[in-house]
């Protein structure tokens, strides 16, 4: 049984990491910390568990095993390396820290810890992921060189019930979340065409406010791989109807996903027609693997390097749209 404390109700996602948390029978919620504190203390109780106020006595608890981080992002760095110091097994939501450096910071301390780590990236456990990643591998799109992905909602459009759209206002602080949409949406287009195209070696980016509330609302960036693939990741806070898509041209064929639909043409798959493929079975949630890696040292599929280029693209993202110019990567 791993025993864990819920730091912060801040993420959007918080609900849904403490709702998968109680459902698995592996992990048992123990205590709840907020830097808002009637916001914490709201939460414990509604989870029947005890709240406290003080960071350090919670990390510092021999009766907590791990630690599940949904704070504002500029106390990501923080938090973790509080918990890690005191040898809490670590699960956050990305993105992981706004800078690469920051990013070193937090793993040697982990791994000098001897802790266990996973960063929540849903998407590459999905079924389309899967069989997008095993088309690449086998050459079926023959040499993949374009990638286009989108992830937009309309959280920032005006509504009966949300004058400034359902997003939560804490979403448009600066200080908090490092940026806007592409920090947070973009973030799967990032990951996903990074595991799909290899490492990223530029970008070109352009983070656009249609509502004016100081962060980004709608961005695109482009990212060239050292495969000699380039990437068009497009994110929105305010697009309506604006499905999931995942697009990948190759000289032998093309792969599209739309929402749940994935099809495909190729050299083997014909290219008169798409043909609707048999999809491979999703893989264990980022959750599942850290409680698989924690009580049965089964290696995640998930890893660090997923973190630090995410990370990197994003910061190398901002610094291109603060510029005007195009960002090299180191």
């Amino acid at each position: 049984m791993i025993r864990v404390a819920l730091l912060s109700k801040w993420h959007v996602h918080a609900v849904d990491y403490a709702r998968e948390a109680s459902e698995n029978p592996a992990i048992h919620i123990s205590k709840v910390w907020d830097e808002d504190i009637e916001r914490g203390k709201m939460w414990a109780e509604e989870l029947g568990v005890p709240f406290d106020d003080d960071l350090e006595h919670v990390v510092s608890d021999p009766e907590i095993d791990g630690v599940i981080v949904t704070s504002p992002t500029n106390v990501h760095k923080e938090i973790i390396l509080a918990a890690a110091n005191h040898g809490k097994h670590i699960y956050t939501e990305k993105v992981l820290s706004f800078s690469k450096e920051d990013d070193e910071e937090i793993f040697s301390s982990m791994e000098n810890a001897g802790v266990n780590f996973m960063i929540s990236l849903p998407r590459l456990t999905s079924d389309y992921y899967l069989y997008a990643q095993r088309i690449i591998d086998d050459g079926v799109l023959g040499t993949v060189n374009m990638i286009r992905c989108r992830v937009a909602h309309n959280g920032a459009v005006s509504n009966e019930n949300h004058p400034n759209g359902w997003l939560p206002d804490r979403f448009f602080d600066m200080d908090q979340c490092g940026g806007g949409t592409l920090i947070d949406l973009g973030a799967h287009p990032i990951y996903l065409a990074n595991r799909l195209a290899g490492r990223p070696k530029a970008v070109s980016a352009r983070l656009q406010s249609l509502m004016g509330r100081g962060v980004d609302d709608h961005s695109v960036a482009t990212v060239e791989y050292e495969s000699g693939i380039l990437a068009v990741l497009e994110s929105s806070f305010v697009s309506s109807g604006s499905p999931f898509q995942l697009e990948i041209y190759g000289t032998e064929g093309t792969l599209m996903v739309e929402g749940s639909e994935v099809r495909i043409k190729s050299s083997t798959h014909g290219m008169n027609e798409w043909t609707y493929p048999d999809l491979p079975a999703s893989i264990h949630s980022p959750m599942q693997q850290w409680v698989g890696e924690i009580l049965n040292q089964e290696e995640p599929t998930i890893k660090k390097d997923d973190a630090l280029q995410l990370t990197a693209v994003n910061e190398a993202a901002a610094l291109s749209h603060k510029h005007n110019k195009r960002i090299t990567m180191e």
